[in-house]
């Protein structure tokens, strides 16, 4: 032990951004470590601490990016163990800032396990070496999918790279009773679509930004129409909001749709999906979230993992949202709506295998756990 008592367990990943995927994340990860080992305790490094701290009782976080590497050192001594991920952060010019830490770790001689890590892109000769490189010592090397266990191989990886699933997988929801619905502003009597957007940015740099606000607003208007529905967007991180207020303005039944402004954390978010007859979207933990709850759901794949884990429920993946094709996103949506009893049936049994994954992280952790 680092310093008398239970282990003290070093999390890396991307925290602390108010992205309710990553939070969504820790939320599971964290449950799962505390399950397996109660008289933990838990470092967080995280962008922004104080919210680390107050959403996540019981954690100690510290602020990791932009401080020297002494006080990196002093926070690294005093843990036993450095769990790496959850999440998508091994990707070009971001893989290096978090490898760096892990470098440190173990020149400490400091054991890292990579837990559900996500990659992609990852191209770049730094980060490839540095992958390459920390990931081969690990003590034991778990990826969320297939995708990145493939990246990680042709960076040079070779080692054996367990695939499990996204620990988001394993979250159970929380209540969201329909008075936060009307409080939200959502009208009671119709269906409710969910729908999910994002920014571009360096995950999806290929969107164009106002063809596919239309394209999306097309399909809101359509689904308005075709179930006689309302539909609410569902911002995983704050900069969705003004995306969903761009895709707003080009529907022509913007009456009927709504944004939600409440701040909820991700198991809140899991238990409004039970409110959606029909969820429509980009962001992977609103796909995830909207699959738990048995929602039949219409993935936008802008990335690798959005395709993957589509594949996986056996979601249609349709890349129509970077090519503006509207034509066959509609048709797919009158598709799943008259198909719905019967995707669902089959997804909910390919997300009873995908929970079985997610929990594997944890059982490939256990004998580290053991031995702290």
């Amino acid at each position: 032990m680092a310093d008398g008592g239970g282990p003290v367990i070093g999390v890396l990943g991307s925290y602390g951004g108010r992205n309710l995927g990553d939070e969504a994340i820790l939320t599971a990860l964290l449950a799962d470590v505390r399950a397996r080992r109660p008289d933990a305790r838990i470092l967080v490094f995280s962008r922004n601490p104080a919210h680390t701290t107050l959403a996540h009782p019981g954690v100690e976080a510290v602020v990791w990016e932009g401080i020297s590497r002494a006080d990196t050192t002093e926070t690294l001594a005093r843990m036993d163990l450095l769990l790496l991920g959850g999440g998508g952060i091994l990707y070009d010019s971001e893989a290096r800032r978090y490898l760096r830490l892990v470098v440190a770790a173990q020149d400490r001689g400091l054991p890292v396990f990579t837990y559900a890590v996500g990659a992609g892109p990852l191209t770049e000769g730094i980060d490839c070496t540095m992958a390459r490189d920390t990931i081969a010592a690990a003590a034991e090397v778990t990826v969320r999918d297939e995708e990145s266990k493939l990246l990680l191989e042709e960076a040079g990886v070779m080692r054996d790279v367990t695939v499990t699933a996204d620990p988001a997988l394993m979250l159970e929801p929380e209540e969201f009773g329909s008075g936060l619905l009307r409080a939200e502003g959502v009208p009671g009597g119709r269906r409710l679509v969910g729908i999910s957007v994002r920014e571009p940015g360096r995950a999806a740099e290929r969107l164009d930004v106002g063809g596919y606000h239309r394209l999306l607003a097309q399909v809101s208007d359509f689904l308005v129409h075709r179930l006689d529905a309302s539909v609410l967007f569902v911002p995983m991180e704050r900069d969705d909001i003004r995306h969903a207020h761009g895709v707003l303005s080009h529907m022509t039944s913007s009456e009927q749709g709504r944004i939600l402004h409440g701040d909820y954390q991700p198991r809140q978010l899991l238990g409004l999906m039970r409110h959606f007859d029909l969820a429509v979207g980009m962001r992977l933990h609103f796909l995830i979230f909207a699959a738990l709850a048995g929602v039949p759901l219409l993935p936008l794949p802008y990335a690798g993992k959005v395709f993957d884990f589509a594949q996986r429920v056996g979601a249609p993946a349709l890349r129509g949202v970077e090519r503006e094709v509207e034509g066959p996103l509609l048709a797919e949506v009158d598709r799943l709506w008259d198909e719905r009893t019967a995707r669902v049936a089959d997804m909910t049994g390919r997300v009873a295998w995908l929970r079985d994954r997610a929990w594997n992280t944890g059982k490939l952790l256990d004998p580290l756990l053991a031995g702290l």
